[in-house]
């Protein structure tokens, strides 16, 4: 018989405690856990993703706001590569393979390497962070995210004096992601961070939200969460992280630099050319509330930005 020493196993295969000491209970709820989680996890992720975490810590930085119900965070988002109807990513990425899993990460950097998405969740405890989310459109949520900070990943491969600033890719291959040719943008969808930004504790490298796996349309199985900027500067299903010494492009500020700039910091004084962005609408509400300089987390990021011109910076 094979046994596997503590090292060699994965928190996909690790029974949580309050599952082994009430095995009666799991088994007669089975079928109906089943049932509704099949609806926003595809088979390949509830196969092989991290599954449901052990107990989480909580993170100090989490907001006390009221929490989006999952099905809401489920069934509304932004992800080109499957569709750009906010209804098309979760039924579109049902089957979107998210393990076996690696990430990449190189550039200037004195030990790159690529981590599998086992790796990446036994890199650093992992945390939940209830973090409010803003979205470029005026739209809001707040959700219970699972990860660590990026810096914990980022300090595995020991940045040279030369990194400036970091550069992230997404998973993207036309026979998965069919609907991504009539997006609009070009792929693989790229983003970037100013190396002290993606250092800072709110930067996090997420793996999970609602104590589960992300779903496959929310990003899975690894994406980032930087709350005090716009939605899409939290980029979806890593591939690739490269350090480097010049600010790299951007999807969207490339595709249009006078709509999207490079920070994309939540700031209600600078509006979208199309839309105000001085108010929001809540995810499952009717009204509209004042939207927060950096998104509630001035406090926490403003110093990034001493003396720089928030609205030339947008």
């Amino acid at each position: 018989m094979l046994i596997k020493k503590p090292g060699d196993i994965r928190y996909s295969e690790v029974t949580p405690k309050a599952v082994y000491f009430d095995r009666r209970k799991f088994l007669a709820a089975l079928p109906a856990a089943f049932l509704a989680g099949r609806e926003l996890l595809s088979p390949s992720a509830r196969a092989g993703a991290a599954g449901k975490f052990p107990t989480l810590a909580k993170s100090p930085f989490s907001t006390t706001e009221k929490e989006n119900s999952l099905t809401d965070v489920a069934h509304y988002n932004n992800f080109y590569e499957f569709g750009t109807a906010k209804d098309e990513p979760f039924q579109l990425a049902r089957n979107f393979k998210t393990y076996p899993w690696t990430v990449s990460v190189e550039g200037e950097v004195a030990k790159p390497r690529k981590f599998s998405i086992d790796e990446i969740l036994k890199l650093a405890p992992l945390e939940e962070r209830i973090y409010r989310h803003r979205c470029v459109e005026a739209w809001s949520i707040v959700v219970p995210w699972a990860g660590y900070s990026l810096s914990a990943l980022l300090a595995q491969v020991q940045p040279t004096p030369k990194a400036r600033f970091v550069a992230f890719q997404s998973y993207y291959n036309p026979s998965e992601m069919p609907a991504a040719q009539h997006a609009g943008i070009e792929f693989p969808y790229v983003e970037g961070l100013r190396l002290d930004e993606a250092m800072h504790p709110l930067a996090l490298l997420c793996v999970g939200m609602y104590g589960d796996a992300l779903p496959p349309q929310d990003g899975a199985p690894v994406r980032m969460i930087l709350p005090w900027k716009y939605g899409f500067k939290s980029i979806k299903s890593i591939v690739k992280i490269r350090l480097v010494e010049k600010m790299p492009p951007n999807t969207w500020n490339t595709m249009q630099p006078m709509e999207y700039g490079f920070y994309s910091n939540v700031n209600p004084n600078v509006d979208h050319p199309r839309w105000t962005q001085s108010s929001e609408r809540r995810l499952g509400e009717l009204r509209r509330r004042p939207t927060l300089m950096f998104n509630g987390y001035a406090d926490q990021v403003a110093s990034l930005y001493t003396g720089m011109d928030l609205k030339k910076n947008f």
